[in-house]
C-alpha cells in the first residue's frame, strides 16, 4: 500500500489498521509519515495512539539516567559534549564511588522510575569500570528493586556475558542514525561496531535498548533506515533523542527541528515498531516544548530528571503532564 495523503480519506487510520492487523508498513509509507503536512499532525497522532493503546494502554514508564563517568572520551561523536573533539564546558570525572551510585539509585526509586540507567563516557569499559558495575548492580537491585540498563560503550562478547551474569537487565547502545550517514557524525568507530555490540547483548540474553538522534543534518530516509534497522535487530526499547546542539561541539549550530518534526518522527517509529517501548528522550524540552504531552500519544516512556550533561524539566512537571493526559506511571511492562 502506498500512502497518499492527498487522496486517501483517512490515510493514517488505514495505516494503523494495517499495523493492528499484524502487517508491517513499508519504507515508502514510513517516509510519507515524515513528509506529512503540519495540518495532519492530529490525525497522525490519533492513528498512532490506537497502536500505542493496544500494546501499552495508558501506561508510562519512567527511566532515571545516571552519568557514572563524565567526559574523557576518546571517540569523536560530533553531537556529544563528552567527545575528544568537544570544547563544551562539562563536568569531567572518572567512575563514581559506590555511595554516589547508590544515592542516585535511591533517587531513581523515589521518583517512580522502573529502570536505573548507568552510563559511562568511554569507547568501552576498562576492567576497573566493569568490575565496579559488577559489584554495584546486585546491590542496587537487592535494595531498590530497580531494573538496570547499562550504557558502557562498545562491548565484547565476554563483557556482555559478564554484565548478564551480574544482573544487568538491558544494555543501551544507540545506533544514532543510519548506516549511510554514520561516518558524517563519527569516524573513530563504525556503524557496524555498534550493531556488533547489540548482537553481543542479544546473544548474552539481555534486552537491547537502542535508538538515535534526529536533527543532526541527516535526510528523512536516514531516519526511516534507522527505524527499520532497529526493528530488524529486534530491539526492545527505543529512545528517540532530538539534537540538543551544545556549544563547543561540531554540531553546535544545528537547529533544524520543529516540534511537528519531532512528533512525526515519534509517530513513524511507533508505526514501524508497534510493540516496542518508545521513549521520548534528550532534547524534548527544547524542541517539543509545550507539545511534549502530544508525544505521549505514541511514545510510552520518558526519562525523569536530567540527562548526561544537560538539564531536563522538573520531575513534578512530568508527573503533572502524565496525570493531565489521563495516563499513569507504571513499572509494569
Amino acid at each position: 500500500m502506498t500512502l497518499n495523503v492527498e487522496t486517501a480519506a483517512d490515510p493514517y487510520q488505514i495505516l494503523a489498521d494495517k499495523v493492528l492487523a499484524g502487517d508491517q508498513i513499508t519504507r515508502e509509507e514510513a517516509l510519507s509519515i515524515l513528509q506529512s503536512p503540519d495540518e495532519d499532525i492530529l490525525g497522525l497522532l490519533a492513528a498512532g495512539f490506537r497502536i500505542r493503546q493496544k500494546h501499552f494502554g495508558k501506561k508510562v514508564q519512567l527511566y532515571f539516567l545516571m552519568s557514572a563517568k563524565s567526559g574523557l572520551c576518546p571517540e569523536d561523536c560530533h553531537y556529544c559534549s563528552q567527545s575528544k573533539i568537544s570544547d563544551a564546558e562539562i563536568p569531567k570525572y572518572n567512575m563514581l564511588k559506590r555511595d554516589d551510585l547508590m544515592e542516585a539509585a535511591r533517587l531513581a526509586s523515589e521518583r517512580g522510575a522502573k529502570t536505573y540507567c548507568l552510563v559511562i563516557s568511554a569507547r568501552g569499559p576498562n576492567e576497573r569500570e566493569l568490575n565496579a558495575v559488577e559489584k554495584i548492580v546486585p546491590e542496587i537491585k537487592e535494595k531498590y528493586g530497580l531494573d538496570i540498563c547499562a550504557c558502557l560503550g562498545l562491548l565484547s562478547k565476554d563483557q556482555a556475558d559478564r554484565l548478564k551474569a551480574c544482573g544487568v537487565d538491558r544494555v543501551n547502545h544507540n545506533l544514532n542514525t543510519s548506516e549511510e550517514y554514520y561516518a558524517d557524525i563519527c569516524t573513530t568507530h563504525t556503524y557496524a561496531d555498534r550493531v556488533q555490540t547489540l548482537k553481543h547483548v542479544r546473544d548474552a540474553g539481555m534486552e537491547m535498548c537502542s535508538g538515535g538522534i534526529i536533527g543532526m543534518g541527516e535526510k528523512l530516509n536516514d531516519i526511516v533506515s534507522m527505524a527499520f534497522d532497529l526493528r530488524e535487530l529486534g530491539v526492545q526499547s527505543i529512545p528517540l533523542n532530538f539534537l540538543n546542539s551544545i556549544e563547543g561541539t561540531p554540531l553546535e549550530q544545528k537547529n533544524e527541528l520543529t516540534a511537528n518534526d519531532c512528533l512525526r518522527a515519534l509517530a513513524m517509529f511507533r508505526f514501524v515498531n508497534p510493540d516496542r517501548e518508545l521513549r521520548i528522550s534528550g532534547g524534548r524540552e527544547i524542541h517539543l516544548r509545550s507539545l511534549q504531552p502530544m508525544g505521549l500519544y505514541v511514545a510510552n516512556s520518558l526519562f525523569v530528571g536530567d540527562y548526561l550533561t544537560t538539564k531536563g524539566q522538573a520531575p513534578q512537571a512530568d508527573y503533572d503532564m502524565i496525570r493531565d493526559l489521563g495516563f499513569e506511571v507504571s513499572k509494569e511492562v
